[in-house]
Parts: C-alpha cells; structure tokens; sequence
C-alpha cells in the first residue's frame, strides 16, 4: 500500500489519509470543500461542489490518476433537492468519460458541508 498525500488539497481533518494505492487502483478519501489551506467554501452547492473536484483532481494527480481513470464515485449531499446542481457540475467535470456513480442524501457532512465525493481510480 501507498499513502498518497498532497500539499495541493487540504490535510486530513482527522485519522486517515488523503487516499491509499493498492494494487494499480488509487481508494480517495472523501472530498469537501475546504481549500488546500482548510478554508471551507462557503458557496451554495455548485461553488462547493467545484471545489471538492479541485481538491479530487490534486489527490488524483499526486496518486499517478486522473478524472479520466476513475471508473467509481460516490457522491454524498445533504440535500437531494440539490441533486441537479451537483449534477450540473459533476457533468463539467465527467462528461466524456463517465464512471459508474451512487449518489446518496447524508443527514450531515463534516464541517457542514453540502456535498462529498469520493473515487476509486486506475492508477497509470
């Protein structure tokens, strides 16, 4: 196993890593949007939505991944209304390439967050 950690997406907020490599296959941490310096985005849910993939897109890249490899992600909002909008934004982000996908409606998110994502990812 390989811990990946990056300076580029924020620290872990509590006893686990930023995301683990085994076997070719990079296992991310939930994403929120805090920035690299742990600064929570305070937007609605498509500006913290961009942010948890600016902070997927570094764990990605320090891992030897990309948006391009992930082949699963699980999207967790605290409020299914917003489901369009995260949605929206996913779409920005997986619109070629779209990798199998749960969504889920959470009662609550560390730090209040109003989405997470989570991916499973080839590494290269």
């Amino acid at each position: 196993m390989k811990v990946v950690q990056t300076n580029q997406a924020p620290a872990a907020i509590g006893p686990y890593s930023q995301g683990i490599v085994v076997n070719n296959l990079f296992y991310s941490s939930g994403q929120i949007p805090l920035t690299a310096e742990g600064v929570m985005v305070t937007g609605d849910v498509k500006e913290q939505t961009h942010q948890v993939f600016k902070n997927l897109q570094a764990v990605l890249a320090e891992a030897g991944a990309s948006l391009e490899t992930v082949v699963k992600a699980t999207v967790f909002i605290k409020n299914m209304d917003e489901f369009a909008d995260v949605n929206e934004v996913y779409g920005e982000y997986f619109s070629v390439h779209k990798p199998a996908r749960s969504c889920v409606e959470v009662a609550r998110l560390p730090k209040d967050a109003l989405v997470e994502i989570e991916v499973v990812a080839l590494v290269k």
